[in-house]
């Protein structure tokens, strides 16, 4: 099987700013819910957990696997999309002549801004982190959990379900929630 969380809560998340691949901590709320995951899912079988290495996913995986014996392999491809010179931004999905409102509400019209990772970037690194990891793994019969973020992650499931960049908010996955994806 393979499964896909993503992280705890932050104050950025709280805020509605653009993390992308700015070290952000778990908040109170965080740290709780990947506690809390931890209880929910503590039967569920995982072999492997891999994940992002920024360390609000890191936090997230270390105490969703607590006195478990499951190995954590951190993946730079399994980073946070990179947002550029949005990162730190609040609620830029709220203005139609930012750029990253067409991320968040027409994604297949998005151009990146400076220093921004483009759909195709992100979707190639984490295909191809899927084709060399997570499904040869998958196909041996292992239990694969990734650990990762919001956009990361959507392009994940928008690859196993094969749907159209136009659907890739379609299926979010809430903070610390497991998802099954096969």
């Amino acid at each position: 099987m393979l499964y896909i969380m993503r992280h705890g809560l932050t104050d950025w998340n709280v805020a509605h700013r653009l993390q992308g691949q700015t070290e952000t901590d778990l908040n109170e709320a965080g740290l709780r819910m990947a506690h809390e995951a931890a209880v929910e899912y503590k039967d569920v079988h995982f072999d492997v957990c891999y994940c992002s290495p920024l360390k609000r996913a890191r936090m997230t995986a270390e105490i969703l696997l607590e006195g478990r014996d499951v190995p954590i392999i951190t993946d730079d491809r399994l980073k946070e999309m990179a947002f550029g010179i949005y990162e730190g931004f609040a609620n830029t999905y709220s203005f139609p002549d930012c750029p990253m409102y067409a991320f968040f509400k027409r994604p297949e019209a998005y151009k990146p801004p400076l220093g921004a990772e483009s759909m195709d970037e992100l979707f190639e690194r984490t295909g191809e982190f899927l084709r060399e990891v997570a499904e040869p793994q998958v196909a041996e019969g292992k239990d694969v959990l990734i650990v990762g973020h919001g956009a990361m992650n959507s392009s994940i499931v928008c690859q196993i379900k094969k749907r159209d960049l136009s659907e890739f908010w379609a299926d979010p996955i809430p903070n610390c929630r497991l998802q099954r994806l096969r």
